[in-house]
């Protein structure tokens, strides 16, 4: 029973119904309903006396104490609720379709990523991008020493070496497009980070993660750790004017934890999300299976709770990038998904705050298997189909023209209006003028 407020003369009784939500419930939309109700439940927790538990026509009471309103803890989540881009904005980019110099639709998904760009800024018509920025969240991963890797773990911190010197397939992409590019060492296994710019590992976590196959990939400490510097690593981004986001991968053995972490929030088995990663052979694919299952064993115990799971079978590196996808969502900044692991980073990130996958499109579809149950997860059609699996971001990196065309297209061009171009006789919906 609620305690009487000041207002309140009487003494209120909530009924509160419970049958069947100890169940993890299978879609998004269920997760969120959960959520909401959870909170709901918090809510009333802090200001009841009393509790008593209906079961089977029985009323236990629950022993709760009763401390003064002001004492009472608030409960608070890692990330709040996400708005979507303003939908406002996305009726007036439509409109704007409308009258430009085409037929409407004619550009396809041209047109929808304009009129998507145009809602996360505000604003009709959009702004051109830039500042691009990719991002690459870099960390080595325990179970790699288990033969699932093509290449051995040392290979990580090498690449963090090439990145800064500019020799990485992302440093000639992101040149291409006119994006710029940071590496970020969050548990790259190396003991000498002498000579690495600060920017690089001022959010190192700790070196290496646990064998997600026997042990917690990290301690609640470094989970927590992990999760605050992506989303520092987000404000630092979008405060230095970057309008569009990419969040890049780099670990050997990374796509272990990722296809967990994907069978753990979509329901799939093991075998449905083992892929080739760095081309391994026939003997490392079934020793990555194996890994697989048992981190999976381990992860679906957790796979309610965002945070346990990424310390359970995550990394710092994925952890940090989840981290980085959800503030991102909450400074309204558009974001360009790349594969596997940035899209496993990307389930986690919606459970973080959910509605963030409003802010996402993703750029494209990788050969690894479990990166499709993602996109059907997000609800999300990639934007292009080139057979890559590389990582760095390099296939959202392949997208930014898509989205900067799309951008200048719904800003730039002419009206029919401005044109002295005939219009369609037959008009469009909504143009036709009121009836009486």
């Amino acid at each position: 029973m609620p305690r009487r407020g000041p207002d309140c003369r009487a003494r209120p009784v909530v009924v509160w119904a419970e049958v069947g939500l100890g169940v993890v419930p299978a879609t998004r939309s269920g997760r969120l309903l959960r959520d909401e109700l959870g909170a709901v439940n918090a809510s009333l927790a802090e200001v009841c006396t009393d509790v008593l538990l209906l079961v089977a026509g029985l009323p236990p009471r629950l022993e709760m104490s009763s401390p003064d309103l002001a004492e009472v803890p608030r409960v608070s989540t890692d990330f709040p609720y996400v708005a979507p881009p303003s939908d406002a904005v996305r009726r007036e980019a439509v409109a704007r379709h409308g009258r430009l110099t085409k037929p409407l639709g004619a550009l396809g998904r041209l047109e929808e990523l304009g009129v998507w760009v145009a809602a996360c800024q505000g604003q009709c018509p959009p702004r051109p991008f830039t500042r691009p920025r990719i991002v690459v969240f870099a960390g080595d991963h325990g179970v790699a020493r288990h033969g699932v890797s093509a290449y051995p773990s040392e290979v990580t911190g090498q690449m963090v070496a090439n990145f800064l010197t500019g020799g990485a397939a992302i440093n000639v992409l992101a040149a291409t497009v006119g994006a710029s590019v940071r590496v970020v060492d969050l548990a790259v296994d190396s003991a000498d980070d002498a000579g690495l710019p600060d920017q690089v590992t001022a959010h190192k976590v700790r070196r290496s993660s646990g064998s997600i196959d026997r042990e917690d990939a990290l301690t609640d400490a470094e989970v927590r750790a992990a999760i605050t510097a992506g989303r520092a690593i987000a404000d630092e981004e979008v405060d230095g004017g970057a309008d569009l986001l990419v969040a890049g991968d780099m670990g050997i053995g990374n796509t272990t934890p990722a296809s967990v972490l994907i069978a753990a929030l979509t329901g799939a088995e093991p075998v449905a999300v083992v892929g080739r990663g760095t081309g391994i052979d026939d003997a490392g694919w079934m020793r990555k299976a194996v890994a697989i299952r048992d981190g999976l064993r381990r992860a679906r115990k957790v796979s309610a709770d965002p945070v346990a799971l990424l310390r359970t079978a995550g990394g710092a590196d994925i952890a940090a990038m989840a981290a980085f996808l959800a503030q991102a969502a909450v400074r309204r900044t558009p974001v360009i998904l790349d594969g596997l692991v940035s899209g496993a980073a990307a389930l986690v990130a919606e459970e973080l705050a959910p509605g963030a996958a409003k802010w996402w499109v993703a750029g494209h579809r990788s050969v690894e298997p479990a990166h499709t149950l993602v996109l059907e997860q997000l609800d999300l059609t990639p934007l292009l189909e080139m057979n890559m699996r590389l990582g760095e971001g390099s296939g959202a990196a392949a997208a930014i023209p898509l989205l900067a065309m799309a951008t200048r297209v719904l800003a730039e061009m002419a009206t029919f209006a401005d044109a002295g171009v005939t219009e369609r006789d037959t008009p469009l919906p909504g143009d036709e003028p009121p009836t009486e």
